[in-house]
């Protein structure tokens, strides 16, 4: 059947303006800037497909050397550079900023960040030490801002699982021990990047070695299992098993945090055969050890084997950090009690700080820690 003229020209403007509808409320891309290249972690931003969630505006990188050879890599000749962050701020007006400076740097960009009223996401840990990251956290809380870390295992689809069959579900029972193992052969063992090695090995702008680069994650997964609870006391010895080739930092960390009726232990170190991010959690009723970012085993009955099962992707919005921090930012998400979350962080970074006191001093640190 043929419609009449007057009918297709009425289809025709109602399907223009639904089209122009879908188009005006369609979110427009969140302007970011990169700040710092120094962490290898900027390759995985610059792969991620962040297109229609974020708009590049402006990198800023003082280091010569290290712009070009991002700008060579990933064709970034749009895209402008600048050596002056205040500059890059003020002319680009983002809305956030994702840092990969040095952590010690972190304060630095949230002081810049912060009075703009510019959102600000860093690659873990929060900070390099628990003063640090106090100021960082007043500043962001004094001007509205989201200050978010990013760690790698807060996209593992594994650990998702785990928190809603432990905590959630309580399918293990009241938890009497929570193990994690987080590390590889070393930045040198795995040939990080030279501009990226250079701070890594420096107590200062890392804030330790191995200690600091792993340590961070079985605190802030500790943290979040534990429902934000700060532990009572931290417990750690630190070593460096090869000085010849990290002569300033620990290669090799073990914290033990201890709760009311809980305990974790934390295994950090530069020295493992393999590459390893995973935990281990013990309940009355059951135990669940995470396997890789998809893959865990789970265990309820002393007499049978753990089954081994793949982990249900995690919801759209939290299924990775580009998605995540973009639904935080544009207001859809509350970050509150999550892993990138500040109150966690703040522990975690306590519950690091607590081990350093622990491991120099040989005492055990009790918690709250005054700085």
């Amino acid at each position: 059947m043929r419609l009449p003229r007057i009918c297709l020209c009425v289809v025709a403007l109602w399907f223009g303006g639904l089209v122009e509808t879908v188009a005006a409320d369609s979110p427009q891309p969140i302007k970011v800037v990169i700040v710092g290249m120094l962490h290898g972690h900027v390759n995985g931003w610059l792969r991620a497909d962040r297109q229609a969630a974020l708009e590049l505006v402006g990198v800023f990188e003082p280091d010569q050397a290290v712009t070009r050879k991002y700008q060579d890599r990933y064709q970034m000749d749009g895209v402008p550079f600048y050596t002056d962050l205040d500059r890059l701020l003020e002319e680009q007006k983002p809305e956030a900023a994702w840092v990969f400076t040095t952590t010690f740097d972190h304060e630095k960009v949230v002081e810049a960040c912060a009075r703009r009223g510019i959102h600000v996401i860093v690659e873990k840990p929060l900070a390099v030490d628990l003063a640090s990251a106090k100021r960082m956290a007043k500043l962001a809380r004094a001007h509205g801002i989201h200050l978010l870390t990013n760690l790698e295992t807060t996209w593992y689809a594994s650990l998702g699982a785990a928190y809603r069959l432990a905590v959630e579900e309580d399918r293990l029972g009241a938890l009497t021990k929570i193990v994690s193992h987080f590390g590889h052969q070393g930045p040198v063992g795995i040939n990080s990047p030279a501009e990226f090695l250079a701070w890594l090995t420096d107590p200062k702008l890392n804030g330790g070695g191995a200690s600091a680069d792993f340590a961070c994650y079985g605190a802030n997964i500790t943290t979040w299992l534990m429902r934000n609870e700060r532990p009572s006391a931290v417990t750690a010895v630190f070593q460096t098993n090869d000085p010849e080739t990290y002569p300033k930092v620990d290669d090799a960390a073990t914290l033990v945090l201890e709760y009311p009726h809980t305990q974790a232990i934390i295994q950090a170190g530069w020295n493992w055969t393999f590459p390893r991010k995973d935990v281990h959690i013990y309940g009355r009723s059951g135990q669940l050890r995470t396997i890789d970012a998809n893959r865990f085993d789970l265990r309820m009955d002393r007499r049978k084997d753990p089954e081994v099962l793949q982990a249900e992707p995690l919801p759209a919005t939290r299924g990775d950090a580009v998605t995540y921090f973009t639904a935080v930012i544009r207001g859809e998400l509350d970050p509150r009690g999550s892993l990138s979350s500040l109150e966690n962080n703040l522990i975690a970074v306590e519950i690091v700080e607590a081990a350093k006191r622990s491991a120099r001093t040989g005492q055990r640190v009790v918690l709250p820690l005054a700085n």
